[in-house]
């Protein structure tokens, strides 16, 4: 397994591994990767693809978002070809970018999804780091993981790119 950078040439592919990663809800992940990757927030260091075999299976995208008006970023979507989820490429791919997350000085990584799962990366609750969601019903699966970059200064609520106000 390869993880590298996006290029022009995926992002197709990217739309369709999307789409078959959440084809229980179509549309919504996709289109969202697509206006992200048009919003001030994308950062192109952060948008990764897993290959396998020379075939792209799987997507992580980390897109600037904002921390009590402090830079933090978002998690998501994450994507893996359900044919090759079960397999390390979800994890391989949570690594990667927090790795090269780490390595831009970003202090705080949010992301709201399973904490069984992201616990594993070290994500906790984000109320432990009095960060709070846009909504709050997302509580209990709202969660932040703090970089090298982290100071207990990080605090207040979180606001995703503005595409994410569109889901």
């Amino acid at each position: 397994m390869l993880i590298r950078r996006e290029t022009e040439a995926d992002i197709e592919t990217i739309h369709d591994v999307t789409e078959a990663a959440f084809a229980a809800r179509p549309g919504g992940e996709a289109r969202l990767v697509g206006e992200l990757r048009a919003d001030p927030g994308w950062i192109p260091a952060l948008s990764l693809v897993a290959e396998v075999g020379g075939a792209v299976v799987g997507h992580v995208v980390c897109t600037r978002g904002a921390v009590g008006g402090g830079p933090a970023l978002g998690l998501g979507p994450l994507s893996v070809l359900p044919s090759h989820q079960r397999s390390g490429v979800g994890k391989a791919l949570v690594h990667t970018v927090l790795g090269a997350a780490d390595a831009l000085s970003e202090p705080v990584v949010v992301l709201l999804g399973d904490p069984g799962y992201y616990s594993r990366f070290g994500f906790r609750l984000a109320s432990t780091y009095g960060i709070t969601p846009p909504d709050d019903a997302w509580a209990p699966h709202f969660q932040v993981r703090t970089l090298s970059a982290y100071t207990p200064a990080v605090t207040g609520p979180f606001s995703y790119a503005a595409p994410f106000d569109n889901l």
